[in-house]
């Protein structure tokens, strides 16, 4: 058996302000291709499928397009999608019931039974070959908010305490442990396990400035243990970076483009998985295609900042939806007013299209001259931590981190519309 892991599509991303349509859609296009020719039996979209949790119409479409034409070209191709943390459950599995016609799972949140144990049939996925046997299982968990996860009530003769339980770590374990022990009760001889999760593991390689913290400060992450060995793959969503987090069978795809001009060198990709009875055969990377190149130029001073930007290709003949994407970063002396407007004569006439630039001045101590903050660089969460330590003397505790993570999601999560 044969399958396709992918994650962090981001749909409808506005990169610092522009539209990223003709970038997605090329990717698209490029996994349709790359479906048609591999032939896999399955799809796993690992979560954070749209950038927010309102997307916008033009996002949808072209999840909906590419999930029909996939259909159409592979019917035989089962296809299971998961929520992240960027999106809302509820929106991802609205069109379920229409989607099923087309051979796609769309799993956005978990639920509780009567009784206090997880619903785990509804999170458990038959993949099928091409001969409509059942050859493996997917045990398809979407991003586990803390409400979903420490409101349950843990059945009669659960050894843990009251206290423990309602923690977010313990309802993530209770949760995969559920999960697991249903799917191997579901399984017959000869079927393997899939994992899809969006979590942060520990020990995995996060971006320098894309990611969101998932939810609660120190707590965020979860061990690798949570993934027994009989789990022939672990299909990994949330972190940006290609990896495997320990074991070869543990991995992130990494998302398809970069989402950040720090991810300019990752490796983008998705990831074939193919699955010999109950175990993992062999796991190849097959490289996404750039449609749109991003040039990261600096920290250098000007004038060889100026001499690189004179290096790069100029290719006149691209659509302007193609113009590659520049970050230039300044290292100035002493404050230059018109630097702006130096950079623009120096790209005057190039097919390139300055979305960032960042000035990086001498530091200088606090007595001698105000604090200069660029706020997009900086981020909701740094700037809380500066403002703490600026009123109080002292940086925040962990608790009071985790309090506003707790916040700031409420605040992403509220966005969406009733």
């Amino acid at each position: 058996m044969k399958l396709i892991h992918t994650a962090d599509w981001h749909l409808g991303q506005t990169f610092h302000g522009q539209e990223r349509h003709a970038e997605q859609r090329a990717f698209l296009d490029w996994l349709l291709a790359t479906l048609e020719a591999r032939r896999p039996d399955a799809l796993l979209i690992a979560g954070d499928i749209f950038d927010v949790v309102n997307p916008s119409l033009r996002a949808q479409e072209m999840l909906y397009d590419f999930i029909v034409e996939a259909h159409q070209r592979l019917p035989q191709l089962t296809i299971v999608m998961i929520a992240g943390n960027h999106d809302s459950g509820n929106r991802i599995e609205l069109p379920a019931p229409l989607m099923q016609r087309l051979n796609t799972h769309a799993l956005g949140r978990v639920s509780w039974l009567d009784d206090g144990w997880l619903n785990a049939e509804r999170l458990l996925v038959p993949l099928t070959d091409a001969d409509g046997e059942v050859r493996a299982w997917c045990l398809a968990l979407p991003f586990l908010r803390p409400a979903e996860v420490t409101g349950g009530t843990a059945p009669s003769g659960d050894e843990t305490d009251d206290a423990s339980r309602n923690t977010y770590v313990t309802g993530i374990t209770r949760v995969h442990q559920q999960l697991i022990d249903a799917a191997r009760e579901r399984r017959a001889p000869g079927q393997a396990l899939i994992a899809m999760s969006h979590a942060h593991l520990h020990g995995a390689a996060v971006s320098e400035a894309s990611e969101r913290p998932i939810v609660i400060g120190g707590e965020e992450s979860i061990p690798a243990s949570l993934f027994p060995d009989d789990i022939a793959y672990v299909a990994l969503g949330h972190l940006h970076r290609a990896q495997q987090v320990g074991e070869e069978r543990i991995r992130y795809s990494g998302s398809p483009l970069p989402l950040d001009f720090s991810e300019v060198a990752y490796p983008h990709q998705v990831v074939e998985v193919t699955l010999d009875g109950e175990a993992l055969r062999d796991v190849e990377s097959l490289p996404v295609p750039r449609p749109v190149a991003m040039h990261r130029l600096g920290p250098a001073t000007l004038d060889d900042v100026l001499a690189e930007l004179d290096t790069l290709e100029d290719t006149p003949d691209l659509p302007r939806e193609r113009w590659p994407w520049l970050e230039v970063r300044v290292e100035l002396e002493a404050p230059m007013p018109d630097l702006r407007a130096r950079v623009d004569a120096a790209l005057d006439g190039k097919t390139l299209r300055l979305l960032r630039l960042e000035r990086r001045l001498p530091r200088v101590a606090a007595e001698d001259a105000p604090a200069r903050i660029d706020l997009a660089a900086l981020g909701p969460r740094k700037l809380f931590e500066r403002t703490w330590q600026a009123r109080w003397g002292e940086p925040p505790a962990d608790d009071v981190l985790a309090d506003f993570d707790r916040l700031r999601q409420d605040v992403l999560d509220n966005e969406e519309t009733p």
